[in-house]
């Protein structure tokens, strides 16, 4: 397994690993450890299907499952589709509400950071990707951390704060009434730290609400200040995404983003899996500083 790194704050490009292949016990152990390190990695070239990306994911811990179907209807399923690809001939445009709805991944967040157990890593698999547009823009909540001041770190480090995913994807489009009812806001720490290395970071992202005991104007403040500071251009790297690319990242600290591409006339298939976290935020250790 050969790694090269993809920006100075974070990511790595792993090569010599075929995903497909066996996944034994040391392997799945190195790349935890390399989600620990890098937080994003990148594994191109993966002749990958939906059978062996569910076993990368059971690999990695438990599945999650959709939050979408599962709120709607009820429906378990565990390999979502990220773009506008029906079948091999069949595409939704730009005015369709599926692709509404998904304009919502345009904003900066961590996935399922909305629910009591948000994600440990997210698992995206690229088949067919746009001429133009289509990236996928990652940040690090770690690195912006140890940019802060000391007295803005003490400002956080105890902070809770409520992530709702009605708040943030309302912005892009109606939230079915059904799935609004199953994900109600959810309280997390503002200020995590890796289990493995101790690394701290803060967890907001465009689903982070409001800070708890805060007043709204004084919460919106100091989130959109740290969004704002984690992603700032010269900290994101962009995925230019080619058909066979495998991305993983670490949704525990790290932000991502669509740019957008146009629907009308391109097709954009991407299989989506997630890792269920290890436990509520909540239950986490508190991160104190003079322990690392």
């Amino acid at each position: 397994m050969k790694i090269e790194p993809l920006h100075d704050d974070f990511g790595a490009r792993v090569l010599d690993l075929d995903l497909t292949g066996t996944l034994t016990p040391e392997l799945i152990e190195a790349v935890h450890a390399a989600v620990d390190e890098y937080s994003v990695l990148l594994f191109p070239g993966q002749n990958m299907n939906d059978d062996a990306q569910m076993l990368v994911t059971q690999a990695l811990g438990e599945p999650e499952e959709g939050h979408v179907a599962f709120g709607r209807t009820g429906e378990i399923a565990y390999v979502g589709t990220v773009g506008n690809v029906i079948d091999a001939h069949t595409k939704r445009g730009e005015d369709d509400p599926h692709t509404i709805s998904l304009k919502g991944n345009n904003l900066w967040h961590s996935d399922s950071s909305f629910r009591r157990v948000p994600s440990y890593v997210s698992i995206l698999h690229a088949y067919e990707v746009p001429d133009e547009g289509g990236q996928t823009e990652f940040a690090s909540q770690r690195a912006a951390y140890g940019r802060l001041t000391l007295d803005k770190q003490a400002e956080i480090d105890g902070l809770h704060v409520l992530h709702d995913y009605v708040f943030s994807r309302s912005k892009a489009a109606p939230v079915d009434d059904n799935h609004a009812a199953s994900l109600p806001p959810i309280e997390q720490r503002l200020v995590r730290a890796n289990p493995r290395n101790g690394r701290p970071n803060y967890y907001v992202g465009s689903h982070a609400r409001s800070i708890i005991g805060w007043t709204g104007i004084d919460s919106r403040r100091l989130i959109d200040e740290l969004n704002e500071f984690a992603t700032l251009p010269e900290h994101v790297w962009a995925q230019q995404w080619r058909p066979g690319d495998t991305v993983m990242w670490d949704n525990r600290c790290i932000l991502h983003r669509g740019t957008g591409y146009d629907a009308d006339r391109y097709r954009r298939y991407l299989r989506q899996t997630r890792v269920r976290g290890a436990g509520p935020t909540l239950d986490e250790e508190p991160f104190h500083r003079n322990a690392v």
